[in-house]
């Protein structure tokens, strides 16, 4: 009787360690990702979010064509920076700002999609770390986190100027980032203030053959991807799932955000 209760504890021992490590392993995850987010904010300057992996509908069956057809995307989990790139990071990497609106706590603006390639180039040199653009993708489910409104603070101009700076209430400038309502993984800004760079090519009907894991976008074009809108755009194009497109050398009321990329000592490899 003895050996059969002791079988039992132990048995009951045994099964409760094992759903505990695998609790602990899933939570282990997470906190590896934080810790390389505090690594990074020591190298950088720049705070990260940790942006889960999953799935999410991406577009809008309320938007313009180019937001159709709605279609289901799973991500892997990545790292993206909190906030747009500040004026004093930019600076702190390239040496120079020429943003329009001045202000070390401002998004730098006036910003190319090739300079925006050369910060992660020269931030990646210079950390040992792999800095990139995020993919399109990857902009709208981390904006999202998790809802499926026009902003994620609801569906209405009053839900925008709770996340953001538009045309309504930006006194047609700039603001320092992070003084809006941050979405549910901690970023600010997704919505208005500059209009943000992605890597993707733009195509308008990428949508329609757009793999459904881990898409990088067109192999070729002649635009590339802005999301976000900016303080100078009417609320609408300022949501979610809204798309827009500028010829790589244009900068006006442009800046950008950065994903974290790996390791690999082979840094000129991410970008395409």
């Amino acid at each position: 009787m003895l050996r059969a209760k002791n079988t039992c504890l132990l048995l009951s021992v045994f099964i409760a360690v094992f759903i505990s490590a695998t609790v602990s392993y899933a939570e282990i995850k997470i906190f590896e990702k934080r810790e390389i987010a505090k690594k990074l904010k020591y190298a950088t300057g720049i705070e990260f979010a940790v942006i889960p992996a999953g799935s999410f509908r991406m577009g809008s069956n309320n938007g313009d064509n180019d937001e159709k057809p709605v279609h289901t995307v799973t991500l892997d989990a990545f790292l993206m920076s909190v906030t747009e790139i500040t004026q004093a990071q930019y600076g702190a990497v390239m040496g120079e700002n020429s943003s329009h609106f001045s202000g070390d706590n401002r998004p730098v603006d006036n910003v190319t999609w090739h300079n925006a390639i050369d910060f992660c180039r020269k931030l990646s040199q210079s950390t040992g770390y792999i800095f990139r653009l995020p993919r399109e993708a990857e902009w709208e489910y981390a904006c999202r986190a998790g809802t499926t409104t026009n902003y994620y603070t609801g569906d209405s101009k009053d839900a925008m100027s709770r996340a953001g700076w538009w045309d309504g209430n930006s006194n047609e400038m700039t603001h320092a980032v992070g003084q809006k309502e941050p979405n549910a993984w901690g970023l600010y800004d997704m919505h208005g203030n500059v209009w943000e760079w992605c890597n993707d090519w733009f195509d308008s009907d990428y949508y329609s053959s757009s793999p459904d894991i881990n898409p990088t976008g067109p192999d070729s074009g002649s635009r590339r991807v802005l999301r976000g809108g900016c303080w100078h755009h009417y609320f609408i194009h300022c949501r979610s799932a809204y798309r827009s497109l500028s010829n790589p050398d244009d900068s006006y009321r442009v800046g950008f955000r950065v994903v974290f990329g790996g390791y690999s000592p082979q840094i000129q490899s991410d970008f395409k």
